[in-house]
């Protein structure tokens, strides 16, 4: 460790910076910053290994800042050490196109692991990435090569600790002994309304020791010796996660606000900046001073940390050499380059039997697994139901990294969560299922993977009232739509066992965001692809599943098990003379994102007489049927009793859609 000088130097340059920083956006959050930064400085110093030419590097650790209103700490540290963010990129914290944000975001700022606000979702999101590291460490790691062995160091609050996904996490985390996470739980004692005794007042060592973790408590964060110490006894813990309970003081250094709410989340105030400054022997006359000791030592610790890289490129030449095979199945992961004609493996359903779409994907997912090493996933303690399980291979646990099915429990936050941070190792392919109606439970994570555009895949089962008698709680009404409305999210109800398969193939080779694939409890029958289109053309969002002879005098659309209803009307239509041109729509979003000449062959302009039939809310539907069409859905809950019934007491029957379409054209 450096001289102690150079040390409080270097910690206090670090605290005027966030100050001024907050200052000039006139917005933020200073005090949390200038109370970590002692923690700060020790980990980018000493502790982490990164390179600030390479952010992406495979084997750095990743630190999360799970309190990402503190963000101006991390801004701070990944400037000092030289990563892409300029003196200038500080000065414009919070500002229109800034890459310093107001809250850290993946993809936006060099060094950001993950996009973190919302609390919580960053300390579940890093137990993810150590499940990822722990999977790929005993599948690629050899004796002398340890190509995978990085930590997850996170930062989390005591709001943090409030929200009920830590909890979860921390839960699965202790379960499954992740000893590549050291957490630091921020304890200043100050939120929003005043002192945490307003509203928490638990023992969180207590907690965390009775979930597994090894949990050490430091009184002072000033104290460096002391959390270097922490530090090391933490990494040496390699069975369990640890937590380090550290006493931090929220605005250190501020005369009248320091441990006070007043320096949470607003501005101290020029003068009180001003007293800051002369507290820490800083001109208060100057803004957004780096001395230039401070700046080359940060500058000389993130060369010095790059060496790893160094060091691990020349290991991985060897390791290439005598691990060929192996090396070529990590480069073609990490390249996301997938196997040539693995989609030739999907399987193609027999037409005239019925299958729940359900279990068609639980029969895709078995028939690509052995292809894709880097798909693992599972569900919320349903499996059986929702059809996730890979029969030939073991379950993720203490005993079994290379296990490729994963037990989330029943914890369905946490389970989005988690898959995010291991979709965010940029070489695995993560999945979690539940039931449509429980995806209410995910609705953070599955934002967060949206504004990340990273991609997870949800398996949504059990998706309408046609699921039956477990009734009004169980039945999804409102989640389709609620999902459909999410940025940069795809999402997919298939009409068959066919369409299963192809969006299970959609959902492989996309890349840009989160997918969710809405699949039914009800066995439903598989549609003749050689009487009517491919079901590849789920790819295009929506298609003419069977057309009429010559012009349409309506177009009926449906999505999933209400397609089997437009087709059967369609035959009873004709039958009064009617044309009916029959689409499948299984995702809005792939069907807006296709060329206008395409959609226009779809569904013509001239043609306004449209009907769409979907077992969920009717919100949303008339972009597509127009103010000439007509929705049967659902806006109002559902009620127990046998499936089939429900759906005929709610209209969803070939004479009602029938009855509707003639309606229409009256």
């Amino acid at each position: 460790m450096e001289s102690d000088n150079l040390n409080q130097k270097c910690i206090d340059t670090v605290r005027v910076l966030a100050a001024d920083a907050v200052q000039k956006a006139n917005s933020g959050h200073p005090g949390t910053p200038m109370a970590l930064s002692p923690l700060g400085h020790i980990l980018w110093s000493e502790v982490m290994r990164y390179n600030p030419k390479n952010p992406n590097w495979v084997n750095r650790d990743r630190f999360v800042l799970s309190c990402g209103h503190a963000c101006m700490l991390q801004y701070s540290y990944l400037h000092l050490t030289g990563y892409e963010i300029t003196l200038n990129d500080i000065k414009n914290f919070r500002q229109l196109h800034s890459i310093t944000a107001g809250h850290p975001e993946y993809g936006l700022t060099p060094g950001i692991e993950v996009t973190t606000g919302p609390l919580g979702q960053g300390f579940a999101n890093g137990i993810g990435m150590a499940i990822a590291e722990k999977y790929m460490a005993v599948r690629y790691n050899q004796p002398d090569f340890n190509i995978f062995d990085y930590k997850i160091y996170a930062i989390c609050s005591d709001g943090d600790l409030m929200e009920g996904v830590t909890a979860e996490a921390a839960s699965i985390a202790g379960h499954l002994g992740l000893g590549n996470v050291i957490y630091f739980y921020d304890s200043n004692h100050i939120t929003i309304e005043g002192n945490t005794d307003l509203a928490f007042d638990e023992d969180v060592s207590k907690r965390f020791e009775a979930y597994g973790w090894h949990v050490q408590n430091l009184p002072d964060i000033n104290d460096l010796k002391a959390v270097s110490e922490a530090i090391k006894n933490a990494q040496n813990e390699t069975n369990r996660p640890s937590l380090i309970k550290i006493r931090s003081y929220i605005g250190y250094g501020s005369p009248n606000k320091q441990n006070t709410a007043a320096a949470h989340g607003s501005p101290l105030g020029e003068d009180e900046v001003r007293l800051v400054k002369e507290n820490f022997g800083f001109d208060p006359d100057k803004n957004f001073v780096i001395p230039e000791d401070i700046l080359e030592f940060y500058r000389k610790a993130g060369k010095k940390s790059s060496k790893n890289e160094d060091d691990w490129n020349e290991l991985y030449k060897i390791y290439k050499q005598r691990h060929p095979d192996l090396a070529k199945e990590y480069e073609a992961i990490s390249s996301g380059k997938l196997p040539e004609g693995w989609e030739k493996n999907l399987p193609v359903f027999e037409a005239g039997k019925e299958l729940a779409t359900r279990k068609a994907s639980g029969k895709t997912l078995n028939a690509i697994a052995a292809f894709f090493p880097q798909l693992i996933g599972g569900s919320a303690d349903l499996s059986p139901s929702t059809d996730t399980n890979l029969d030939s291979f073991k379950s993720f646990s203490v005993e079994h990294r290379d296990g490729r099915n994963f037990h989330f429990g029943i914890r369905e936050h946490a389970m989005g969560s988690i898959l995010n941070g291991m979709a965010l190792s940029n070489y695995l392919i993560p999945y979690g299922a539940t039931f449509l109606i429980f995806s209410d439970y995910m609705r953070p994570p599955l934002r967060l993977a949206a504004i990340m555009k990273i991609r997870s895949i949800l398996v949504f089962t059990h998706d309408s009232i046609a699921l039956g008698e477990d009734g009004t709680t169980h039945q999804p009404v409102e989640q389709l739509i609620g999902l459909r409305t999410v940025p940069n999210m795809t999402v997919i109800r298939p009409a068959d066992a066919n369409e299963t398969a192809q969006a299970w193939r959609v959902a492989i080779e996309h890349k840009d965001g989160p997918i969710a694939i809405v699949l039914t409890r009800q066995g439903i029958p598989i549609i003749d692809q050689k009487k009517y289109a491919s079901a590849k053309n789920l790819e295009k969002g929506a298609y003419i599943l069977s057309d009429c002879k010559g012009k349409p005098d309506i177009i009926l659309i449906a999505s999933g098990s209400e397609v089997q209803l437009i087709i059967a009307a369609q035959k009873e239509l004709e039958k009064n003379n009617i044309q009916a041109r029959v689409v499948s729509m299984p995702s809005w979003n792939l069907f807006d994102k296709q060329e206008a000449a395409y959609r226009e062959t779809v569904l013509p302009k001239e043609i306004r007489k449209r009907l769409a039939v979907e077992a969920g809310s009717s919100i949303g539907w008339m972009k597509y049927t127009t103010d000439d069409g007509a929705v049967i859905g659902i806006d109002k809950f559902g009620e127990s009793a046998p499936g089939e019934q429900v759906m005929k007491e709610y209209g969803f029957t070939i004479e009602n859609v029938v009855k509707q379409a003639k309606a229409l054209l009256l």
